[in-house]
């Protein structure tokens, strides 16, 4: 599918959440944070989330948190809703929860990347979900680049050190491969293009909204 003529770039921080229509395209850095991204292949319009922690440690107080994940999926199920959706209606990939200590041997089992991961799982499992490819684990930061208008998503990876930067790679034709600095371009099945060519989708309002960036080819 062809780029539009004028896009918006959002990028998302930790905790940020943004949903928009074909006209999209969202970047992220991640390290041992998670990001879910979110693509409906007929009406070609998506979101991506952005947590930090599997949930908050003395439960939820007050308004709804994107830095934890089950919050961070319950503001993208009022996205998905808000726009007449239903979430077995999306393509899901999953990307993120690396190792960001991997010299200190007391973190090595069970340290906050491996948690968001397995938090990630167990919510996408349970919304009902599709998870087409994960992009997870490993040692290191991946900078992760979402365009709407075609499904894919493109993820560098980048070791801590040397031949450290063996992720685990499902659902996509690098499975299995190792490198220091890796560029996977994912793409979701397509179905049907029929989004919308604007740059704001009506109906369609983002929670935890960012300023748009500079347009521009990745």
């Amino acid at each position: 599918m062809h780029k539009p003529d004028q896009i918006i770039e959002i990028f998302l921080q930790p905790g940020e959440l943004y949903f928009g229509n074909r006209a999209t395209r969202m970047r992220t850095v991640l390290g041992s944070c998670v990001s879910l991204v979110f693509w409906h292949p007929h009406l070609v319009m998506g979101g991506m989330c952005h947590f930090m922690l599997p949930g908050r440690a003395r439960g939820k107080t007050g308004s709804l948190d994107g830095r934890y994940a089950d919050e961070a999926i319950e503001l993208a199920l009022g996205e998905i809703r808000g726009s007449n959706t239903h979430p077995r209606e999306y393509k899901v990939k999953m990307f993120g929860g690396g190792n960001m200590f991997p010299g200190i041997a007391r973190l090595q089992a069970g340290h906050v990347g491996s948690k968001n991961v397995v938090a990630a799982r167990e919510l996408v499992r349970r919304h009902g979900f599709d998870c087409v490819s994960e992009h997870v684990e490993g040692v290191g930061h991946r900078n992760l680049v979402f365009d709407v208008w075609s499904g894919v998503v493109s993820v560098k990876h980048r070791s801590l050190a040397r031949g450290d930067g063996d992720a685990r790679v499902a659902g996509s034709p690098a499975a299995g491969k190792k490198e220091a600095s890796l560029l996977l371009p994912l793409q979701f099945s397509q179905g049907s293009a029929a989004g919308r060519a604007s740059l704001e989708t009506p109906g369609f309002p983002a929670t935890n909204r960012v300023e748009t960036l500079s347009r521009g080819v990745f």
